[in-house]
């Protein structure tokens, strides 16, 4: 099993959000996630500005295998979006929970973070599913 960060919260749908010190919370998909979708070949990222709901799709993630939504941890506005993946996608295969994040969001109610999976229950999540 791959290593889970201990500083990060999951949906169960195998997204992770990281508190920064500035209170935005920056948000990718699990190491878990992108090996189950194999060889990213694209990534459709929200737009800065937006204004994003808690579970509600924010960008979606494109292998040679299947399209996959990301969905927001927490509901807020994009202040930062990595870019840098339009042109290496796969660097979110490389390093799901450093280079690869996805997308940053100032959080509206940061309560919400609250209701997110601890490492060890998202490790147990993924232990259920037979993984």
């Amino acid at each position: 099993m791959s290593e889970i960060p201990g500083d990060l919260k999951f949906l169960k749908s195998h997204e992770w959000a990281r508190v920064e010190d500035n209170g935005q919370v920056t948000v990718g998909i699990s190491d878990h996630a992108q090996g189950l979708l194999g060889d990213l070949v694209y990534v459709e990222l929200p737009n800065i500005g937006d204004t994003i709901t808690l579970g509600n799709a924010v960008a979606v993630v494109e292998s040679v295998k299947a399209a996959s939504d990301v969905y927001s941890p927490v509901s807020g506005k994009v202040v930062a979006v990595n870019s840098a993946l339009s042109d290496k996608p796969e660097t979110i295969n490389e390093d799901a929970y450093g280079e690869g994040w996805i997308l940053v969001v100032a959080p509206d109610e940061p309560d919400q973070l609250n209701e997110l999976l601890s490492p060890d229950d998202y490790a147990e999540l993924l232990e259920d599913e037979g993984h």
